[in-house]
């Protein structure tokens, strides 16, 4: 089986050199070590301009080094992206081409004249205009979620090479089941994931996954062993996105969801796929997005010749990118440094720019005001953490009364109940004895309604560890098992 890796490594551009550090020691260095010492692993990498810039300020030049020497081998491919990661869908045409372009040229400068030949949007983020420009710019191919394929999950043909209409670009999705079972660790073992992955291993389809670098030894401390496992396992070969061409010719037309990595079917239907950066029912989002228009308006009106152009502008590039506005969402996103740290890069910015009128320094030093007052009031108030529970609220409705109490979805509880007791068979047998623990507890608090305290809820677990298609054909099974229930004994349900 062929496997296109896809390792996204990014830290904003006010990253503090501490924190740099510690990414750098416990993940960037081993992962890179990793790649360097398995000469027949190939992988694509996206790695921002900004991230770069940081690496060479704080003395990580060794790691540019190494990746230099890895692209020069042919071993992994680096794609394009937004400079400052910032979310391209919000921001016009004019800034989108920017932002792609500031961050090629940074590559150009890194790594001896690069050009990339595939592009990732921040946060996979997609509308209908950047498929276009991404063409335009050069880029043969790029890479988004699989909800974008359809708008839900399941529905990618990884025996075919999509290409988007009315275009000769590519487009590669990302396996969204695999992708989430690497990252939120529920395997830690080659042995477990080759388990989860028999039936891709068996069809001889390509597979792609991306995920955050950061995952490996940074967001979860010792993953990285599984990750040098991976690039030893000799069921797969592990190879860059541009190469799965070279083995799969057919080609499929689509037109690819509005959406980002992180959005449902649902946020699809009701228009949200953008809500963490752009919530209508969110102030302070609105007043962000009102200084930033206002910023951008005098940046524009500058004279290019003048001798703080490149500064200004320089600045306001910085400014967009989407870390702030993400961390203003409270829908559960929340950080009053970083959303400070956004108004006044944009503050900041207009106070370098020339001769400006005093009413607009006044507007836009009162949006500051707002946008910091209105957060610190939030944070004060509890309203921050009604939001956030507000957002949960359909996890803190226990998945008992979900399913069991509601007509026509009896089924799904006693389902979800068969396949957890499988998964903790299959684990106790194989000896992973932390994870049949896991799906012993996971089964008491589903019958006990303690599951709406979990951090990460046991059925959203056994989505990411067993196939869709497989959830789907267990549900219609009990379906059957629960028209026969249902004519006996129901009052035993409900203990």
């Amino acid at each position: 089986m062929k496997w296109a890796n896809f390792l996204h490594f990014y830290q904003p551009a006010n990253q503090q050199p501490d924190i740099l550090q510690a990414i750098v020691a416990q993940s960037y260095h081993p992962v890179i070590e990793g790649i360097k010492k398995n000469k027949q692993v190939c992988l694509t990498i996206n790695i921002n301009g900004a991230l770069l810039e940081l690496l060479h300020k704080y003395g990580h030049d060794n790691l540019i080094e190494d990746l230099k020497k890895l692209v020069a081998e042919n071993r992994i491919e680096i794609t394009g992206s937004a400079k400052y990661h910032a979310l391209l869908p919000l921001l016009s045409d004019e800034e989108i081409i920017r932002q792609i372009e500031l961050n090629t040229e940074t590559l150009k400068h890194f790594f001896g004249n690069y050009t990339p030949n595939g592009f990732f949007s921040p946060e996979m983020a997609y509308d209908d205009r950047i498929g276009k420009i991404v063409e335009k710019l050069g880029f043969k191919w790029m890479i988004l979620d699989e909800i974008s394929c359809g708008g839900e999950v399941g529905q990618v043909d990884y025996s075919q090479i999509y290409k988007l209409s009315g275009t000769n670009l590519k487009v590669f999705f990302r396996d969204r089941r695999l992708s989430n079972l690497i990252m939120s660790a529920v395997v830690r073992s080659r042995d477990s994931l080759l388990e989860v992955m028999k039936d891709e291993l068996e069809t001889g389809r390509y597979i792609v996954t991306a995920m955050d670098a950061e995952t490996f030894g940074h967001h979860r401390p010792g993953l990285e062993k599984m990750l040098f496992e991976i690039f030893k396992t000799e069921e797969f070969e592990l190879i860059k996105i541009s190469d799965v061409e070279k083995y799969y010719q057919g080609k499929k037309e689509v037109t690819p969801a509005k959406a980002t990595w992180a959005s449902s079917k649902l946020d699809i239907e009701k228009n949200i796929q953008f809500l963490s950066w752009n919530d209508p029912e969110n102030i302070i989002h609105k007043w962000q997005w009102d200084l930033t228009k206002l910023v951008l308006e005098e940046v524009y009106g500058m004279d290019k010749n003048h001798a703080r152009y490149e500064l200004v502008r320089g600045k306001m590039d910085m400014a967009l990118g989407s870390d702030h506005f993400w961390w203003a969402s409270a829908k559960p996103w929340w950080s009053l440094e970083m959303i400070e740290y956004g108004a006044w890069s944009l503050l900041d910015t207009l106070r370098h720019i020339p001769d400006l009128k005093k009413e607009i320094v006044e507007e836009a030093r009162d949006y500051y005001e707002k946008i910091i007052s209105t957060a610190f009031n939030w944070q004060r108030t509890g309203k921050i953490r009604a939001m956030m529970q507000s957002q949960n609220n359909i996890l803190r409705i226990p998945f008992k009364d979900r399913t069991l109490n509601r007509p026509g979805a009896e089924n799904v509880y006693y389902a979800f109940l068969a396949m957890m007791e499988r998964l903790k068979k299959e684990a106790a047998k194989k000896g992973e004895y932390e994870q049949a623990i896991l799906w012993r507890d996971a089964i008491y608090k589903l019958k006990h309604k303690l599951d709406i305290y979990d951090t990460m809820n046991a059925i959203d677990l056994v989505r990411v560890k067993i196939p869709h298609d497989e959830v789907e054909k267990t549900i219609i099974e009990y379906e059957d098992k629960y028209r026969r229930l249902r004519g006996g004994q129901p009052e035993q349900r409900g203990s």
